[in-house]
């Protein structure tokens, strides 16, 4: 019995030791920027589930988009931005058809640089109805500064309010309120070969208006997902974005009616690891 409660005091000792100098080493590299060590691709597709309020699918779409960063600028740019529809609950088979007018779309990334994204002129020369396009920069620009501009702030499994009741106005689409933004640090893993701190995010009960193409949609959003970042370079290694919209959708002059909107995304590195 001796024995056996000296082996029991000691394992707790070990735990203790381990978890002590996990502690200690579990820390964000401070102060670092972006290492950006040439071009690197990215893929991000996005699949958007339109349903009524019982969970029947009328509609979906997938955008998929190629994403390029740190080009001489330092430049962020598009290509091969593809969109896919089919109504019904059918699955999408066919494939999507090519936004030409993002082919080369190249604009300046970094640290305060989504706010420009906001600037009325700042999507000239997409066509009005161009909302799926408009958010594959909104959201890039989103998990960029969620992952990669905040580790100050971030303290191991503390949640980070990063921003209270902000309302976005977003150039040819509507407004957009976000309302307490968490960001939280919950533990370290690997993607790509590469050690990573895990970055949760969420943020629910956003209030949002779009008005576009004769089409107004006026409800609330929730939003959450992941972002693995990497220790060493603060590069994205892989990032989900999930979003719960419902609302009251109106078409031309019909009368509104409920629907709900789902959209699930991963942005990973393309063709693969680096």
């Amino acid at each position: 019995m001796e024995l056996k409660r000296i082996s029991m005091k000691s394992g707790a000792l070990v735990c203790l030791l381990s978890g002590t100098v996990a502690a200690q080493t579990w820390t964000l590299p401070q102060p670092r920027a972006v290492k950006d060590a040439g071009p690197r691709t990215y893929r991000f597709v996005v699949d958007h589930t339109v349903t009524d309020t019982r969970g029947n699918v009328v509609q979906r779409q997938r955008v998929s988009a190629e994403y390029t960063r740190g080009l001489p600028g330092p430049d962020g740019m598009w290509k091969n931005v593809t969109v896919a529809e089919s109504n019904g609950p059918a699955e999408l088979t066919a494939p999507g058809q090519k936004r030409e007018f993002m082919e080369g779309f190249r604009y300046r990334v970094g640290p305060g640089r989504l706010d420009e994204t906001m600037k009325p002129d700042f999507f000239k020369g997409f066509p009005p109805t161009a909302v799926f396009e408009r958010n594959l920069v909104w959201d890039t620009g989103m998990l960029e500064m969620f992952g990669q501009e905040q580790f100050a702030h971030l303290k191991l499994n503390v949640p980070y309010r990063l921003m209270s009741s902000e309302e976005v106005h977003m150039p040819g689409v509507g407004t957009f309120q976000n309302r307490d933004v968490y960001l939280t640090w919950t533990g370290r893993s690997q993607r790509n070969g590469t050690e990573c701190a895990l970055i949760e995010y969420r943020a629910f009960f956003n209030p949002l208006e779009i008005a576009n193409g004769g089409m107004t949609l006026t409800g609330r959003s929730h939003y959450w997902g992941g972002i693995w970042v990497s220790l060493a370079t603060r590069q994205i290694e892989y990032a989900t974005l999930y979003e719960d919209v419902l609302g009251e959708l109106k078409l031309g002059q019909d009368s509104p009616r409920p629907v709900s909107v789902f959209r699930t995304g991963i942005f990973e590195p393309f063709p693969g690891p680096r």
